[in-house]
Protein backbone atom coordinates (compact mmCIF):
# COMPACT_ATOMS: atom_id res chain seq x y z
CA UNK A 1 0.00 0.00 0.00
CA UNK A 2 1.41 3.41 -0.94
CA UNK A 3 1.67 6.18 1.59
CA UNK A 4 3.23 9.49 0.53
CA UNK A 5 6.75 8.40 -0.53
CA UNK A 6 7.81 11.62 -2.20
CA UNK A 7 8.92 14.08 0.43
CA UNK A 8 10.98 17.02 -0.79
CA UNK A 9 12.53 16.33 -4.19
CA UNK A 10 15.77 17.75 -5.51
CA UNK A 11 14.85 17.14 -9.14
CA UNK A 12 11.99 16.21 -11.45
CA UNK A 13 11.83 12.71 -12.90
CA UNK A 14 11.76 12.82 -16.69
CA UNK A 15 9.72 10.64 -19.05
CA UNK A 16 11.09 12.09 -22.26
CA UNK A 17 14.36 13.61 -23.46
CA UNK A 18 16.23 16.11 -21.33
CA UNK A 19 15.27 18.78 -23.86
CA UNK A 20 11.66 18.36 -22.68
CA UNK A 21 12.47 19.39 -19.11
CA UNK A 22 15.74 20.96 -17.98
CA UNK A 23 17.05 22.13 -14.65
CA UNK A 24 17.97 25.82 -14.88
CA UNK A 25 21.75 25.79 -14.40
CA UNK A 26 21.96 29.59 -14.51
CA UNK A 27 19.54 29.94 -11.60
CA UNK A 28 20.01 27.15 -9.03
CA UNK A 29 16.73 25.95 -7.54
CA UNK A 30 14.82 27.00 -10.65
CA UNK A 31 13.36 24.96 -13.50
CA UNK A 32 13.00 25.99 -17.12
CA UNK A 33 9.86 25.17 -19.09
CA UNK A 34 10.82 23.72 -22.46
CA UNK A 35 7.65 25.10 -24.05
CA UNK A 36 7.90 28.79 -23.09
CA UNK A 37 11.40 28.99 -21.51
CA UNK A 38 9.98 30.50 -18.32
CA UNK A 39 11.99 30.00 -15.16
CA UNK A 40 10.12 28.96 -12.02
CA UNK A 41 10.73 27.48 -8.59
CA UNK A 42 9.95 23.97 -7.46
CA UNK A 43 7.36 25.35 -5.03
CA UNK A 44 5.51 27.01 -7.91
CA UNK A 45 5.40 23.72 -9.78
CA UNK A 46 4.30 21.73 -6.75
CA UNK A 47 1.41 24.09 -6.08
CA UNK A 48 0.40 23.92 -9.73
CA UNK A 49 0.51 20.10 -10.05
CA UNK A 50 3.74 20.21 -12.07
CA UNK A 51 2.09 22.34 -14.73
CA UNK A 52 3.79 25.50 -16.03
CA UNK A 53 1.75 28.46 -14.69
CA UNK A 54 2.79 30.55 -17.72
CA UNK A 55 1.98 28.33 -20.71
CA UNK A 56 0.20 25.27 -19.21
CA UNK A 57 2.92 22.80 -20.26
CA UNK A 58 2.32 19.56 -18.35
CA UNK A 59 5.59 18.26 -16.89
CA UNK A 60 6.23 14.54 -16.56
CA UNK A 61 4.94 12.69 -13.48
CA UNK A 62 6.25 9.46 -12.00
CA UNK A 63 3.97 6.50 -11.36
CA UNK A 64 4.00 7.25 -7.63
CA UNK A 65 3.00 10.85 -8.27
CA UNK A 66 0.16 9.64 -10.49
CA UNK A 67 -1.06 7.35 -7.72
CA UNK A 68 -1.02 10.19 -5.21
CA UNK A 69 -2.76 12.53 -7.63
CA UNK A 70 -5.58 10.16 -8.63
CA UNK A 71 -6.28 7.78 -5.75
CA UNK A 72 -7.87 8.28 -2.37
CA UNK A 73 -5.26 8.37 0.37
CA UNK A 74 -3.60 5.01 1.10
CA UNK A 75 -6.13 3.17 -1.08
CA UNK A 76 -3.72 1.84 -3.72
CA UNK A 77 -2.72 -1.80 -3.27
CA UNK A 78 -0.30 -3.08 -5.89
CA UNK A 79 -0.60 -6.57 -7.36
CA UNK A 80 1.82 -8.50 -9.59
CA UNK A 81 4.62 -6.20 -8.45
CA UNK A 82 7.10 -9.09 -8.43
CA UNK A 83 6.85 -9.79 -12.18
CA UNK A 84 9.91 -8.70 -14.15
CA UNK A 85 11.38 -9.17 -17.63
CA UNK A 86 14.28 -11.41 -18.64
CA UNK A 87 16.54 -11.26 -21.67
CA UNK A 88 14.68 -13.91 -23.65
CA UNK A 89 16.48 -13.11 -26.93
CA UNK A 90 19.94 -12.52 -25.50
CA UNK A 91 19.84 -8.89 -26.64
CA UNK A 92 23.16 -7.16 -25.85
CA UNK A 93 22.98 -4.82 -22.85
CA UNK A 94 19.32 -5.56 -22.07
CA UNK A 95 19.98 -6.86 -18.56
CA UNK A 96 21.79 -3.64 -17.72
CA UNK A 97 18.89 -1.53 -18.99
CA UNK A 98 16.41 -3.55 -16.96
CA UNK A 99 18.55 -3.19 -13.84
CA UNK A 100 18.88 0.55 -14.41
CA UNK A 101 15.12 0.94 -14.80
CA UNK A 102 14.49 -1.01 -11.62
CA UNK A 103 17.04 1.02 -9.70
CA UNK A 104 15.77 4.40 -10.92
CA UNK A 105 12.07 3.68 -10.36
CA UNK A 106 11.91 1.19 -7.50
CA UNK A 107 9.60 -0.97 -9.65
CA UNK A 108 10.30 -4.25 -11.41
CA UNK A 109 8.59 -3.29 -14.66
CA UNK A 110 7.34 -0.39 -16.75
CA UNK A 111 3.69 -0.93 -15.74
CA UNK A 112 2.38 -0.71 -12.18
CA UNK A 113 -1.03 -2.27 -11.49
CA UNK A 114 -3.20 -2.32 -8.41
CA UNK A 115 -6.58 -1.93 -6.78
CA UNK A 116 -7.51 1.60 -5.80
CA UNK A 117 -10.34 3.91 -4.83
CA UNK A 118 -11.02 6.91 -7.06
CA UNK A 119 -13.92 9.21 -6.26
CA UNK A 120 -15.15 6.63 -3.77
CA UNK A 121 -15.28 3.86 -6.38
CA UNK A 122 -13.20 0.69 -6.32
CA UNK A 123 -11.19 0.43 -9.51
CA UNK A 124 -8.35 -1.48 -11.12
CA UNK A 125 -5.63 1.04 -11.95
CA UNK A 126 -2.66 0.61 -14.27
CA UNK A 127 0.05 3.25 -14.67
CA UNK A 128 2.94 3.23 -17.13
CA UNK A 129 6.23 4.37 -15.55
CA UNK A 130 8.02 6.29 -18.27
CA UNK A 131 11.38 6.33 -16.46
CA UNK A 132 11.52 2.55 -16.98
CA UNK A 133 12.80 2.19 -20.55
CA UNK A 134 10.34 4.85 -21.70
CA UNK A 135 7.47 2.65 -20.48
CA UNK A 136 8.00 0.32 -23.41
CA UNK A 137 5.71 -2.71 -23.58
CA UNK A 138 7.43 -6.06 -23.47
CA UNK A 139 6.15 -9.50 -22.53
CA UNK A 140 5.83 -8.81 -18.81
CA UNK A 141 4.37 -5.32 -19.21
CA UNK A 142 1.76 -6.71 -21.59
CA UNK A 143 1.04 -9.58 -19.20
CA UNK A 144 0.47 -7.16 -16.33
CA UNK A 145 -1.97 -5.15 -18.45
CA UNK A 146 -3.82 -8.35 -19.40
CA UNK A 147 -4.02 -9.47 -15.78
CA UNK A 148 -5.27 -6.03 -14.74
CA UNK A 149 -8.11 -6.33 -17.25
CA UNK A 150 -8.83 -9.88 -16.05
CA UNK A 151 -8.94 -8.59 -12.46
CA UNK A 152 -11.45 -5.93 -13.53
CA UNK A 153 -13.60 -8.62 -15.13
CA UNK A 154 -13.37 -10.88 -12.06
CA UNK A 155 -14.17 -8.14 -9.54
CA UNK A 156 -16.48 -6.20 -11.88
CA UNK A 157 -14.50 -3.03 -11.20
CA UNK A 158 -13.84 -0.31 -13.80
CA UNK A 159 -10.39 -0.40 -15.39
CA UNK A 160 -8.39 2.82 -15.65
CA UNK A 161 -5.06 2.86 -17.51
CA UNK A 162 -2.66 5.81 -17.56
CA UNK A 163 -0.52 5.48 -20.69
CA UNK A 164 2.83 7.11 -21.44
CA UNK A 165 5.02 5.04 -23.72
CA UNK A 166 7.50 4.93 -26.56
CA UNK A 167 5.85 1.74 -27.86
CA UNK A 168 6.82 -1.94 -28.02
CA UNK A 169 10.16 -3.02 -26.51
CA UNK A 170 12.59 -3.76 -29.34
CA UNK A 171 14.85 -5.89 -27.11
CA UNK A 172 12.12 -8.56 -27.07
CA UNK A 173 11.39 -8.50 -30.80
CA UNK A 174 8.23 -10.16 -32.11
CA UNK A 175 7.38 -11.52 -28.68
CA UNK A 176 6.91 -7.93 -27.56
CA UNK A 177 4.76 -7.09 -30.59
CA UNK A 178 2.50 -10.05 -29.76
CA UNK A 179 1.41 -8.15 -26.65
CA UNK A 180 -0.42 -5.70 -28.88
CA UNK A 181 -2.76 -8.51 -29.92
CA UNK A 182 -3.04 -10.01 -26.43
CA UNK A 183 -3.91 -6.73 -24.73
CA UNK A 184 -6.41 -5.91 -27.47
CA UNK A 185 -8.09 -9.29 -27.06
CA UNK A 186 -8.49 -8.96 -23.29
CA UNK A 187 -9.94 -5.46 -23.72
CA UNK A 188 -12.42 -7.01 -26.16
CA UNK A 189 -13.47 -9.43 -23.41
CA UNK A 190 -13.74 -6.51 -20.98
CA UNK A 191 -16.16 -4.79 -23.37
CA UNK A 192 -18.14 -8.01 -23.81
CA UNK A 193 -18.59 -8.20 -20.04
CA UNK A 194 -19.82 -4.60 -19.89
CA UNK A 195 -16.92 -3.38 -17.73
CA UNK A 196 -16.06 0.29 -18.05
CA UNK A 197 -12.57 1.05 -19.40
CA UNK A 198 -11.10 4.56 -19.23
CA UNK A 199 -7.77 5.33 -20.92
CA UNK A 200 -5.72 8.40 -19.98
CA UNK A 201 -3.14 9.38 -22.59
CA UNK A 202 -0.19 11.44 -21.37
CA UNK A 203 2.93 12.83 -23.02
CA UNK A 204 4.01 10.89 -25.02
CA UNK A 205 1.79 7.93 -25.90
CA UNK A 206 3.07 6.34 -29.11
CA UNK A 207 3.78 3.13 -31.02
CA UNK A 208 2.33 -0.23 -30.13
CA UNK A 209 0.76 0.97 -26.88
CA UNK A 210 -1.41 3.50 -28.71
CA UNK A 211 -2.08 0.97 -31.48
CA UNK A 212 -3.47 -1.56 -28.99
CA UNK A 213 -5.17 -1.27 -25.59
CA UNK A 214 -4.68 2.50 -25.05
CA UNK A 215 -6.97 3.48 -27.93
CA UNK A 216 -9.66 0.84 -27.25
CA UNK A 217 -11.24 2.41 -24.19
CA UNK A 218 -14.87 3.36 -23.74
CA UNK A 219 -13.67 6.83 -22.78
CA UNK A 220 -10.32 8.26 -23.91
CA UNK A 221 -8.96 11.23 -21.95
CA UNK A 222 -5.81 13.12 -22.89
CA UNK A 223 -3.72 15.59 -20.92
CA UNK A 224 -3.22 18.98 -22.63
CA UNK A 225 -0.45 19.12 -25.20
CA UNK A 226 0.39 15.40 -25.06
CA UNK A 227 2.06 13.86 -28.12
CA UNK A 228 -0.19 11.00 -29.25
CA UNK A 229 0.43 8.95 -32.38
CA UNK A 230 1.76 5.69 -33.78
CA UNK A 231 4.79 7.20 -35.51
CA UNK A 232 6.25 10.59 -34.67
CA UNK A 233 5.32 13.63 -36.76
CA UNK A 234 8.86 14.02 -38.11
CA UNK A 235 8.89 10.40 -39.32
CA UNK A 236 5.55 10.87 -41.05
CA UNK A 237 6.62 14.15 -42.62
CA UNK A 238 9.83 12.63 -43.95
CA UNK A 239 7.94 9.62 -45.30
CA UNK A 240 5.12 11.39 -47.14
CA UNK A 241 7.17 14.53 -47.98
CA UNK A 242 4.39 16.86 -46.82
CA UNK A 243 4.18 19.53 -44.15
CA UNK A 244 2.10 18.44 -41.18
CA UNK A 245 -0.67 20.69 -39.80
CA UNK A 246 0.07 22.86 -36.78
CA UNK A 247 -0.11 20.93 -33.46
CA UNK A 248 -0.40 17.67 -35.43
CA UNK A 249 -0.65 14.64 -33.08
CA UNK A 250 -1.18 16.82 -30.01
CA UNK A 251 -4.15 16.23 -27.72
CA UNK A 252 -6.14 19.22 -28.91
CA UNK A 253 -5.69 18.27 -32.59
CA UNK A 254 -6.89 14.74 -31.84
CA UNK A 255 -9.92 16.06 -29.95
CA UNK A 256 -10.89 18.23 -32.93
CA UNK A 257 -10.67 15.17 -35.20
CA UNK A 258 -12.60 12.78 -32.95
CA UNK A 259 -9.67 10.63 -31.83
CA UNK A 260 -10.06 11.36 -28.11
CA UNK A 261 -13.18 12.14 -26.10
CA UNK A 262 -11.87 14.93 -23.90
CA UNK A 263 -8.77 16.88 -22.96
CA UNK A 264 -8.60 17.41 -19.21
CA UNK A 265 -6.31 19.62 -17.17
CA UNK A 266 -4.29 17.68 -14.62
CA UNK A 267 -5.82 19.62 -11.73
CA UNK A 268 -9.30 18.48 -12.84
CA UNK A 269 -8.47 14.88 -13.72
CA UNK A 270 -9.35 13.22 -10.42
CA UNK A 271 -12.68 15.06 -10.21
CA UNK A 272 -13.44 14.20 -13.84
CA UNK A 273 -12.78 10.50 -13.22
CA UNK A 274 -15.07 10.61 -10.17
CA UNK A 275 -17.86 12.17 -12.24
CA UNK A 276 -17.44 9.62 -15.05
CA UNK A 277 -17.51 6.74 -12.58
CA UNK A 278 -20.67 8.14 -10.99
CA UNK A 279 -22.38 8.39 -14.39
CA UNK A 280 -21.33 4.99 -15.71
CA UNK A 281 -21.02 2.85 -12.60
CA UNK A 282 -23.59 4.30 -10.25
CA UNK A 283 -23.91 3.29 -6.60
CA UNK A 284 -20.73 2.79 -4.59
Amino acid sequence: MFKNPLGKKKYIEINVSREELMHDVAFPGKYTCSACSSSMSEDELLVNNWVCPRCNFHFALTARERILALCEEDSFEEFNGGLSSTNILGFPGYEEKLARGQQETGFNESVITGLAKIGGYKTVLGIMESRFMMASMGVVAGEKICQAAEMAIKEKYPLIMVAASGGARMQEGMVSLMQMTRTSMVIGELHAQGILFISILTNPTTGGVLASFASLADIIIAEPGALIGFAGPRVIQQTIKQQMPERFQRSEFLLEHGMVDMVVERANLKETLGSLLTIHVGGK
